[in-house]
């Protein structure tokens, strides 16, 4: 403990009224380092000093706190130097503060504060008992000693990295192994895949992609896809839709959530495809993970994209969107790899459209594709309403479920390609409602049942007595238990904004 230390205990010199106070119990918390001997509390914040074996006289403050990763910093290289620093300071409370201050900071602090004469009376015994003088710079000589520290020398209990004890706590980084039909989550089939290192990377889409590496498993190659992401783009967006603000995507529309997807930086819809020695491998499943620099303050990124990071080196400063596609042989027995490169293909975007109301058949509304401009024309061919019988909602039968909708076939002109439009209703379907004592009759109805909408709107069943006809398409509102009077469509464009480009990789 040093010889300073010692003479201080036998001198019976109490450093309490300088923020150093002993205690009997001396009850350690998570981060106090392993084999700290604890010699005096601030008596706030669970703010401790304590020696640590292996690193000799020097003292350090542990503040429990103090956001992750600032938890212990070292204030004095020995314990006579630690109380040279309490003759400059009058108080500990600056020596553990001084880490997160500039000098001007940190001589403000002491001028706001003089010791007061218990404090006084320390200061002066210390001088006269142990013959030590106040350290002329003591932030010049704390900021020197913690720059030159290695903070990674210093270990600590199974506490710390226990996220029950330590929220900030990042489990350690296990062996690194990619299986077949596993994903950044959990182990897959078989045994791991070798990994075949690539380092392709290539601009795409107005983003820089990785392609790190390749890995050879007995059903498959499985492929991680690397997209980088601007730090300044990724906070303009978290700015611009109050995402730093918990609640702040909840209380968007539907068209404000399709525009928040077009335009977040770490959101794209990548469906790869890998040509091996010229035969195309389809993918059959794939999982993605995120990280992202700009998290608000207590959040942290998941430790799986940390160790995907580390393994691949990928740059913290920005953000990350780590794609894992497995694609399946094609042949009975894994084949000698003689060329190996990627089709690059964005799934198509979903952008919100104008909205309008039809009443009759003959109705028309002009509008404008988001993209490339054209003026199209949708006219009205028939608007039905139809009452759904009670056959289509067996799976419910403790509920009341609503029945009436409005069903428009509509046509397009000039047309637009196979799945380019939907069309919504505004509103959402009535909720089910449980059944009160008999159950309703069922309505009669004849003709095929067939589930549509989905992500982009309400989800309905509607029943026809015959096919479409060539050209023409069919929008249902949602499901209501009164007759369906008017409705409020939208427009859903699908469109595909990036052409597919081919990456050669081995």
């Amino acid at each position: 403990m040093g010889r300073f230390y010692q003479r201080l205990l036998r001198q019976g010199i109490d450093l309490a009224p300088l923020g150093v106070e002993r205690s009997a119990e001396n009850a350690a918390y998570f981060c106090t380092p392993k084999g700290a001997s604890i010699i005096g509390w601030a008596g706030v914040d669970g703010i401790h000093y304590c020696f640590i074996r292996g690193f000799g006289e020097m003292v350090f403050a542990v503040s429990p706190a103090n956001a992750a990763p600032d938890y212990v910093h070292p204030l004095a290289a020995d314990f006579a130097d630690f109380l040279r620093l309490l003759l400059s300071c009058g108080d500990a409370a600056a020596l553990e503060q001084a880490w997160m201050w500039d000098e001007a900071q940190f001589g403000a602090f002491l001028r706001r504060v003089s010791p007061a004469p218990a404090q006084q009376a320390v200061l002066t015994e210390i001088t006269d008992t142990l013959g030590l003088a106040p350290m002329e710079h003591p932030w010049r000589y704390i900021r020197q000693l913690q720059d030159s520290f290695d903070y990674s020398k210093i270990k600590y209990t199974a506490d710390f990295y226990d996220p029950d004890m330590n929220p900030a706590a990042v489990p350690e980084s296990p062996a690194w192994k990619v299986f077949w039909g596993g994903s950044f989550w959990g182990r897959g089939q078989g045994r791991p895949g070798r990994e075949l290192p690539v380092g392709k990377s290539f601009s795409w889409a107005g983003r820089q992609w990785l392609v790190p590496g390749v890995y050879v498993c007995g059903q498959g190659l499985v492929v991680d896809f690397c997209m980088q992401a601007d730090p300044a783009q990724l906070k303009a967006f978290l700015n611009k839709w109050s995402l730093y603000d918990g609640d702040g995507a909840h209380s968007l529309s539907r068209e404000q959530k399709m525009e928040l997807e077009l335009e977040n930086p770490l959101q794209f819809d990548l469906t790869p495809s890998l040509v091996l020695n010229g035969a195309v491998l389809p993918y059959s499943h794939g999982c993605a993970i995120c990280y992202s620099p700009c998290l608000p303050e207590g959040e942290a990124n998941p430790p799986e994209v940390r160790w995907a990071m580390d393994h691949y080196g990928l740059d913290d400063a920005y953000g990350w969107l780590i794609w894992r596609f497995s694609f399946p042989w094609n042949t009975k027995r894994p084949p000698k790899r003689k060329a190996l490169s990627v089709l690059m293909s964005q799934e198509r975007q979903t952008l919100p459209g104008p909205h309008f109301r039809a009443a009759a058949p003959g109705d028309t509304f002009d509008f404008l594709h988001p993209r490339s401009g054209v003026r199209h024309t949708l006219t009205v061919q028939s608007c039905q309403r139809q009452e759904l019988p009670e056959s289509c909602f067996r799976h419910m039968p403790d509920w009341e479920s609503p029945a009436h909708c409005l069903v428009m076939a509509y046509t397009v002109t000039p047309e637009l390609p196979e799945g380019a439009l939907t069309v919504c209703d505004c509103a959402e379907n009535d909720p089910p409602r449980e059944k009160a004592g008999s159950s309703p009759s069922s309505a009669e109805g004849s003709g095929a049942a067939a589930v549509i909408g989905g992500a982009d709107g309400p989800t309905v069943v509607l029943f026809s007595a015959g096919g479409e006809r060539s050209g023409v398409h069919t929008a249902c509102s949602a499901l209501h238990f009164q007759p369906v009077q008017d409705v409020e469509w939208r427009m859903i464009f699908h469109e595909k904004a990036e052409a597919d480009m081919t990456v050669e990789l081995l």
